[in-house]
C-alpha cells in the first residue's frame, strides 16, 4: 500500500508515498476490513479470505468493478473538490468501477410500434438517439444539455424532436467545463454536451432526421398530478406580460411538475407544483433570475374527491322550447375503479365502457356521452375538485328521432354523473406526503410528538451515527409551517424531505367543514 499526495498549487499532481508510520497499523486494519466486507459479495475474494491470503491489487480492482456493477458493493473515495485533493483517483475509480456507456441496457419506447420497448445497443455506429435533461437560460438564449445514448452526434447534422416532430441544425456543439465551453466537432455514445437555440422541454428525445423509421422515445416519464398551488400576483402589473410571462414559460419547459392556469373568477396565475417549497424555490428564482417581485396567496391543497359505492343511473334529459329540443336517455351504472383496473387504464382515473346492445341508442351518439361524463368528473360536487376513480358502464339509452343530438346526450350524461354521485356515497380525498425526517438523537421524542401532531403515521425509525431517521405519512394540510416547528424543536439541527405518496379518504369532521366552505362560497358567486 502507498499513501497519495496531491502536491501543486491547484493538486495536479499525485505523488505516490510511503504511509507514515503512525498511521500504517490503521490503513492496514481498514484495507482487511475492505476486503471482509467485498468477500460478503464475491466468491473469489471469498475464497482467498477464509484461506487467509491477501488479493493482488488486479484480483482486488476486478472484484470491485463487478460487485459495484451488480450493485451489491459501493465503493468511497475521500477527497475534496474544493481543495483540489484526490480528485484524480476519482476519476480513475470511475474508469475502472462504473459500466462504460455499452455496459449499460438502456430502454426506449418505439413511436411507431405503439410504445413498444427496444434495447438500445450504444454502439456509435447505430442510429442517434439523445435525451435533453437540463435547460438553461444564458447570454445566448437557450442552452439545451443532451445526454448520447446511442450513435454519433456531429456539428451540423439535422436533429428531429419526437415529442413535436420539429427538426433543427446543430450550428453549434459544445462540451460544458463549469461555465467553460468547449467547442467539438462531433460527440459519441455517452457523452454529454450542450446545444443552442433548440426549442424543447425537459425529457424530450432526439433523432438525427435522416435516420428513417427510427422514432424512440427514451422515457414515458409519469408525471404526477400537483398537490398544492398557490396564486401567484407581481406586484408591477407591467411585468404580466414581460419577464414575468417568460419565467413561468421557463420553469414549466424545465420541469413538468410544475404547472401555471389563469383562474377563471379573479384571473390571477395559479401556480401548482408538488410542495411547500417546490413553489417557494419558484417563486424565489423569479425574484432573483428575472428582478420581478411577486406577492404570493395562501397555499391550497389540490384534494380530490371519489365515490365508495356502485350506483345504478336512469336520467332522461328533455327540453323543449319551441322549434328543435333536447331529447336524450342514458342509462347504465357507476362504480368506483380498483387500483388494478387504473393500472390497466394506463393510470388513467376515468373509464368509461360501452355495453350498449343492438341500435337502443344510436353510435354516433355514444362520444357525446363519454364526454359528458368526462367534462363532469373534473369538478366534483362536494367541494368542486376532480373525481379520481370513476368507472362508468352505459347499458342502455335512448333518442329521439327529431330532438336528439350530441349536446342533449352531453347533457344527459352530466345530469347522470350529478344524480349517481350523490347516491355513491361520495368522500374527499386528501394528498398524504411520504416524509423523511432527520434529527440528532436527543430530539427523537420531540420530533415523533410534533409528527403525531400532524395526524402522521409512523412507519418507521432508524437511529445511526447519532442522528434518528423517522419515515412517516403525513396528510399535506398539515405540513404547511413544519419547516418553523421542526427547526424551534431541534435548534435548527432538524431537516426533512417528503414527496407525494397517495390519495387517502379524509375523515368526516375535516370533510364537512371543506364542504361547508365550498357551499358558502357558490352561495356568494350567485349572488354577484
Amino acid at each position: 500500500m502507498k499513501a497519495l499526495y496531491s502536491v501543486g498549487e491547484h493538486g495536479e499532481t499525485i505523488e505516490e508515498r510511503d504511509i507514515p508510520e503512525n498511521l500504517v497499523e490503521l490503513a492496514q486494519e481498514k484495507r482487511m476490513e475492505a476486503i471482509e466486507r467485498l468477500a460478503e459479495v464475491d466468491d473469489d475474494i471469498a475464497e482467498l479470505f477464509i484461506m487467509e491470503e491477501e488479493p493482488d491489487v488486479d484480483t482486488f480492482r476486478e472484484a470491485v468493478r463487478k460487485a459495484t456493477l451488480a450493485r451489491t458493493f459501493t465503493p468511497v473515495l475521500m477527497g475534496s473538490a474544493f481543495k483540489n485533493k484526490s480528485v484524480q483517483p476519482l476519476l480513475d475509480a470511475v474508469t475502472m468501477f462504473l459500466p462504460s456507456p455499452v455496459e449499460r441496457k438502456n430502454i426506449a419506447l418505439d413511436l411507431n410500434n405503439n410504445e413498444a420497448e427496444m434495447e438500445l445497443n450504444g454502439a456509435a455506429d447505430s442510429p442517434f438517439c439523445a435525451l435533453a435533461f437540463k435547460l438553461e437560460d444564458g447570454q445566448y438564449g437557450q442552452l439545451t444539455y443532451i445526454r448520447i445514448y446511442q450513435g454519433t452526434l456531429s456539428k451540423g447534422d439535422t436533429i428531429k424532436n419526437t415529442s413535436t416532430g420539429k427538426k433543427v441544425k446543430v450550428g453549434r456543439l459544445v462540451r460544458m467545463h463549469a461555465d467553460d465551453m468547449e467547442e467539438v466537432e462531433t460527440l459519441a455514445t455517452g457523452e454529454i454536451c450542450a446545444l443552442f437555440g433548440i426549442d424543447c422541454s425537459s425529457g424530450d428525445t432526439f433523432v438525427v432526421d435522416s435516420q428513417n423509421g427510427f422514432n424512440p422515445a427514451m422515457m414515458s416519464m409519469f408525471v404526477p398530478e400537483p398537490v398544492i398551488s398557490l396564486a401567484l400576483i407581481p406586484k408591477n402589473k407591467s411585468d404580466v406580460s414581460g419577464n414575468f410571462g417568460k419565467a413561468l414559460q421557463r420553469f414549466q419547459k424545465e420541469d413538468p411538475t410544475f404547472r401555471v392556469h389563469t383562474d377563471p373568477e379573479n384571473k390571477q396565475q395559479i401556480i401548482s407544483g408538488m410542495g411547500e417549497l417546490h413553489l417557494e424555490v419558484y417563486v424565489e428564482r423569479i425574484k432573483r433570475e428575472y428582478k420581478v417581485e411577486c406577492s404570493t396567496g395562501v397555499p391550497q391543497v389540490n384534494y380530490r374527491e371519489g365515490i365508495t359505492s356502485k350506483t345504478d343511473f336512469n336520467y332522461l334529459h328533455k327540453k323543449q322550447s319551441g322549434g328543435s329540443g333536447q331529447y336524450g336517455r342514458v342509462v347504465g351504472f357507476m362504480e368506483p375503479m380498483t387500483r388494478e383496473e387504473v393500472k390497466e387504464n394506463g393510470g388513467k382515473e376515468f373509464m368509461f365502457v360501452n355495453e350498449c346492445v343492438g341500435n337502443a341508442m344510436p353510435p354516433e351518439y355514444i362520444a357525446a356521452v363519454e364526454k359528458g361524463f368526462q367534462e363532469q368528473v373534473t369538478e366534483g360536487l362536494l367541494i368542486g375538485h376532480p373525481v379520481l376513480g370513476i368507472k362508468v358502464t352505459l347499458t342502455d339509452g335512448q333518442a329521439h328521432a327529431v330532438d336528439s343530438s350530441e349536446l342533449a346526450f352531453r347533457l344527459a350524461a352530466k345530469g347522470a354523473f350529478r344524480e349517481a354521485f350523490r347516491a355513491s356515497n361520495p368522500i374527499v380525498l386528501e394528498p398524504i406526503m411520504a416524509v423523511q425526517v432527520e434529527v440528532p438523537d436527543e430530539y427523537q421524542g420531540g420530533a415523533v410528538g410534533s409528527i403525531n401532531k400532524l395526524r402522521g403515521l409512523i412507519q418507521d425509525t432508524e437511529m445511526r451515527d447519532g442522528y434518528s431517521t423517522i419515515r412517516c405519512l403525513v396528510p399535506l394540510a398539515e405540513m404547511f409551517g413544519y419547516t418553523t416547528t421542526l427547526r424551534s424543536l431541534t435548534q435548527a439541527k432538524g431537516e426533512f424531505s417528503m414527496e407525494f405518496h397517495e390519495y387517502q379518504q379524509m375523515n368526516k369532521g375535516d370533510q364537512k367543514q371543506l364542504e361547508d366552505e365550498y357551499e358558502k362560497k357558490r352561495l356568494e358567486k350567485m349572488k354577484k
